[in-house]
């Protein structure tokens, strides 16, 4: 992989060089990540694919897809915060409705709302 690492660092500073609208900043980022971009050769475990962000990300396209959107914009600030709520709750098995009842209840006693990510 040294030299596929190698020809293609030498390819994106090339492309940062040659100023070209659109793909100089792209290459330009993409240098500035480097070490995690070959993450998954450095590291046993690692897949060098984005399927599982993916899959997790599929029930909640198809959700949108079949409600037909919203119709404002606080609308989709309020399904992109649900959406991500309501993923992370079930991902840490936490109940939604438990979680969701606690925060309005905080704020309606004027209370710090409650921690959607729970440390170890």
């Amino acid at each position: 992989m040294e030299a596929v690492r190698n020809s293609t660092k030498e390819a994106l500073e090339r492309a940062v060089n040659a100023d070209i609208t659109d793909v100089s900043g792209s290459c330009a980022n993409m240098l500035k990540h480097w070490n995690a971009m070959w993450t998954f050769v450095d590291t046993p475990g690692v897949d060098p694919t984005n399927n599982h962000a993916e899959r997790e990300l599929r029930r909640l396209v198809m959700w949108r897809k079949k409600c037909f959107g919203t119709q404002s914009d606080r609308g989709e600030r309020f399904v992109e915060r649900m959406l991500t709520v309501t993923h992370t709750l079930r991902k840490q098995a936490r109940n939604v409705l438990s979680f969701l009842n606690e925060a309005f209840q905080a704020m309606l006693d004027n209370r710090p709302a409650p921690q959607l990510v729970v440390t170890a």
